[in-house]
């Protein structure tokens, strides 16, 4: 390697994923953007329902899809098909990680358990996702992340108060049990460069959750009720959502040199002299008293006018609420480059959402396009030393099966 190359940090790890959806599809694509080799293996003619979640579609391609499995082959397989199985153990053999989130039962049906993998790599890192883990009474209990947000605590403190419990507007538990996955990938992997053993991961996604919960967890350790505040904070005011002229404006107040700051900004002297608004506890207890009057400055002028005097002049953390589409699209995510493009085999340039760890020593980023259904069937099986006549051999006893395409 030259010296103004730099590796990546996952280059030389193989990951072979049978999981479905969010949970360890975003796991992977989190090893695959720090280098690893990801062979997403799927269901044949269909592959992994992510890619069927939509509208919307573009020719017939799932966006969602597309934000999952960045930096991935495909291969097709099917585990119904006994050969088909045995193929799949020559490249766990060959693999570092496999992942899957299967309900518990399921793998040692298909005879992807662990026990059985570990008889083909005994340093293998086998990573388990579940909705309850594999072990408790809900153990066999299907989950999705609807579920787990309404079981975990979550949606009891989301929305506003009085009214009905709300979700998080994305796939928030299904996300944080994928960063779990991957942080407890890398730290297997890490115990094993130091011991040269395998492990076993367990991970279920309510558990992954609470660890989540930090100041609501705290209120009832002390003895005290959680409840819906809508954007308002249980321990912190002002630190919520107010609405300004032609939208909405976050101010984010953790002490009272904050608070001092703010009131000067806002040209409100009157308010740090009220006593009810004196102190952080004051003002948490009269939340609704001080929203008001906030509002009613902030009514007087634009959100981007806001901006510039509290955030931009007076250095008071304060920032609009964005819609997705200027979130991805503003001066500091195209300062950064986190949303970049590539190329996709059949639509052209796509757009990709880069992850966010830059290192100074090392590379990060993706350098694959989401996969088609299939598309590395042939190549996966060059890449362990098969000819092109063993890999007809293989389509024609059904692996790939019956409707994979050929090359």
């Amino acid at each position: 390697m030259s010296e103004n190359e730099r590796a990546r940090i996952l280059d030389g790890i193989t990951v072979v994923d049978l999981s479905t959806f969010v949970t360890g599809g975003f796991c992977s694509a989190m090893l695959a953007n720090q280098g690893a080799e990801v062979i997403k293996v799927e269901q044949p003619g269909y592959g992994d329902a992510v890619r069927h979640s939509g509208p919307p579609f573009i020719d017939g391609e799932s966006p969602y899809y597309w934000t999952l499995n960045y930096g991935k082959r495909s291969l097709e397989l099917d585990l119904k098909n006994q050969r088909a199985t045995e193929a799949l153990y020559e490249l766990v053999e060959e693999a570092d990680v496999f992942i899957q989130n299967f309900r518990p039962g399921t793998a040692e049906r298909l005879g992807v358990d662990h026990e059985t993998l570990r008889e083909h790599n005994e340093e293998l890192v086998y990573l388990a996702i579940s909705a309850f883990g594999q072990t408790g009474p809900w153990r066999e209990r299907s989950g999705y992340d609807l579920l787990i947000q309404g079981m975990s605590g979550i949606m009891s403190v989301t929305g506003e108060e009085g009214r009905q419990p709300a979700k998080v507007g994305l796939p928030m538990t299904d996300l944080i049990t994928a960063m779990w996955a991957a942080f407890g990938t890398m730290t297997a992997l890490y115990n094993r460069e130091q011991t040269g053993e395998g492990e076993y991961i367990d991970l279920g996604m309510l558990e992954a959750t609470l660890p989540w919960l930090t100041k609501q967890a705290g209120m009832t350790f002390a003895g005290e009720e959680t409840k819906r505040m809508g954007t308002k904070d249980p321990v912190l005011a002002p630190y919520q959502t107010f609405e300004t002229k032609d939208g909405y404006l976050n101010v984010c107040i953790l002490n009272e040199k904050l608070w001092g700051e703010l009131c000067e900004a806002l040209d409100r002297p009157d308010l740090p002299e009220d006593e009810r608004f004196e102190l952080n506890a004051d003002r948490v207890e009269h939340a609704d008293e001080l929203e008001a009057e906030i509002e009613r400055t902030l009514g007087q002028r634009t959100t981007e006018e806001w901006i510039e005097i509290i955030a931009e002049d007076a250095g008071v953390p304060a920032g609009p609420v964005y819609e997705v589409e200027e979130a991805l699209n503003n001066p500091q995510i195209d300062a950064r480059g986190t949303v970049t493009e590539i190329e996709h085999p059949e639509l052209g340039e796509i757009p990709v959402i880069e992850h966010p760890l830059r290192y100074d020593r090392a590379e990060s980023g993706f350098d694959l396009p989401p996969p088609l259904l299939g598309e590395h069937n042939r190549e996966v099986f060059r890449d362990l030393g098969y000819s092109d006549a063993e890999i007809d051999a293989l389509a024609a006893e059904g692996v790939f099966g019956a409707t994979a395409d050929e090359e």
